[in-house]
């Protein structure tokens, strides 16, 4: 079931032990406190902290020719408004080949070609900031997090701290940690399979010899 600001806000005030809400504009101390975390970019920090599936989004780039870096890569270019967490830069479409050769700074991406593949979480409405598209367990992680800013502020709080932030020197056995934990988890196995690169060995043998692998053999059975 998608969620919004409202059940967002309600969910945060059950972990620290609140009474709900009945919208996001009644006139109460506890929505004062929520509207501070969401002003202060609250949803924007969780997207911060995860390679989320949901909410990532692949675009071309082509350089900005405005943009003359004084040494170094020779082509920069702009990062859009919706960008949030580089996810991998590539020189092909079909994000085959990693690009090495380039630096991330401030709100540019610098490189040597004159155009990039990105890929990225975005906090554009059609990906991380559309709630139907949330997994429970993100939005779950979202609920903690809010609870986590707005505990600190409450009477008779100790208990909730502890309970959402984990005892003094144990943040992995607080509810938030475990929270982002498991919405990482969930995200995880949403991504498609991936294998590893091949390495340097396994390049040089490529192509020069008559088993399926171009070893001279066959991958049971390697003949040097």
């Amino acid at each position: 079931m998608a969620t919004d600001r409202l059940k967002i806000y309600n969910g945060a005030l059950l972990l620290v032990g609140e009474r709900s809400i009945t919208s996001v504009s009644v006139i109460e101390e506890s929505r004062r406190l929520l509207d501070e975390v969401w002003n202060d970019n609250g949803v924007r920090y969780c997207l911060e902290q995860g390679q989320w599936m949901f909410a990532m989004r692949a675009a071309q780039f082509t350089y900005d020719a405005s943009i003359t870096p004084a040494f170094g890569f020779q082509r920069g270019f702009t990062k859009p408004t919706d960008w949030v967490l580089t996810s991998g830069v590539c020189s092909d479409e079909y994000f085959k080949a990693p690009l090495l050769g380039y630096v991330d700074e401030a709100g540019y991406w610098y490189a040597d070609i004159d155009d990039i593949y990105v890929r990225y979480v975005s906090n554009d409405t059609s990906y991380g900031m559309d709630y139907a598209k949330w997994p429970d367990t993100f939005t779950e992680y979202v609920k903690a997090y809010f609870a986590s800013r707005i505990c600190h502020k409450l009477p008779g709080s100790n208990e909730v701290i502890q309970k959402l932030h984990g005892p003094p020197g144990y943040p992995q056995r607080g509810l938030l940690h475990q929270a982002l934990l498991m919405a990482k988890n969930r995200s995880a196995m949403a991504s498609p399979t991936s294998f590893p690169a091949r390495g340097s060995w396994v390049n040089s043998r490529a192509g020069r010899g008559r088993g399926p692998l171009g070893d001279r053999g066959n991958s049971g059975s390697l003949i040097c």
